[in-house]
């Protein structure tokens, strides 16, 4: 009986799920509170130093304006010239032997390939007036016994590139009715390669840019950590983290660049005010109605977060190699 009257021990409470999951939010909320504070310490910081702040957004600015106002620049250019490539057409001289039905019917055929947009027919007659017109030597050619210009199809093709022209070209002068063709596509071959070669000079210039603004933040950050080398020594003796010492710097890093990037959108919109005006006049006199573009709503938010992210990789570089040089137990 003394053996069944002896109490059993009590169970203890399962806590080690709560105790655990308590632990995961705790560490979550302090990670978020740290960023925070990280992100609201490098602010103002900034703000408390605004020579400096100012004069390494300025130098960052600059440095994203050029390759995005020459960027801007180029797709105006690319924009404006998008309708010279349409002039461009081959004259299809045909043989003098074909009448104006077989003209009508050889121009309908052309006018149906894919690649052709449409086909405008010159008989020899309207050639030779228009020649008439515009030479001045009308007196002299009524004195012809029989008009000595040929029939001519103005083909007008739908991909302007040169090899597509030239192949559009062989193609045309293997039909029996046509004697020649001629295609001027010099012109158009050297608006392609300077587009292309202004395109490549944009990308090289962005690329060191870039590397230029990621020396400026690296720099600007290495200052920052000399500045704040005995904080950083009190943090690490106490058992700060080189994650916990270095997040305020990232952070940093991200805020010159973002900055940078929204001023260099705001100094590159300036310039194309500036010189509106006078392009606008320019447009005017040769009666067209394209209008400029600006910096557009994909640069208005990708150049700034690019920028950042500049910044960020720059301070993340400088943060990893100058803070393993603070060693409290060096001091």
């Amino acid at each position: 009986m003394a053996r069944n009257s002896r109490s059993a021990p009590a169970a203890k409470p399962r806590v080690g799920a709560s105790v655990a999951r308590s632990a995961w939010r705790d560490r979550l909320l302090a990670w978020r509170l740290h960023h925070r504070d990280s992100a609201l310490d490098a602010v103002n910081r900034m703000r408390n130093q605004p020579i400096s702040t100012l004069m390494t957004v300025l130098v960052i600015a600059i440095a994203l304006a050029l390759p995005t106002g020459i960027s801007v620049l180029l797709e105006n250019a690319r924009a404006a010239t998008a309708g010279w490539d349409g002039q461009a057409h081959l004259s299809v001289f045909l043989k003098k032997a074909t009448n104006e039905t077989a003209q009508r019917q050889l121009a309908t055929k052309v006018g149906q390939r894919a690649d052709v947009e449409r086909v405008q027919v010159i008989t020899p007659q309207q050639a030779l007036d228009e020649y008439k017109t515009l030479s001045g030597f009308g007196d002299v050619l009524e004195a012809l016994p029989d008009n000595p210009l040929p029939p001519v199809l103005l083909v007008f093709p739908k991909d302007t590139r040169p090899e597509a022209l030239a192949t559009l070209q062989t193609q045309i002068k293997a039909l029996p009715e046509v004697d020649l063709v001629q295609l001027d596509v010099e012109w158009v071959k050297r608006l392609h390669a300077m587009i292309e070669l202004a395109a490549r000079i944009v990308t090289v210039l962005t690329l060191a840019l870039a590397l230029a603004v990621m020396l400026v933040v690296v720099n600007t950050i290495r200052l920052a950590i000399e500045n704040r080398r005995e904080e950083i020594v009190v943090v690490k003796i106490v058992g700060g983290t080189d994650g916990f010492v270095r997040r305020p710097f990232l952070y940093s890093g991200f805020c010159f660049g973002f900055a940078g990037g929204v001023l260099a959108v705001v100094l590159v919109q300036a310039a194309l005010l500036w010189i509106g005006s006078p392009a606008e006049q320019l447009i005017e006199l040769y009666d067209s109605e394209y209008n400029l573009l600006g910096v557009g709503w994909a640069n208005l938010f990708m150049l700034p977060l690019f920028a950042g992210m500049l910044g960020l990789l720059g301070a993340w570089l400088a943060v990893s190699r100058h803070i393993q040089d603070v060693d409290p137990h060096l001091l």
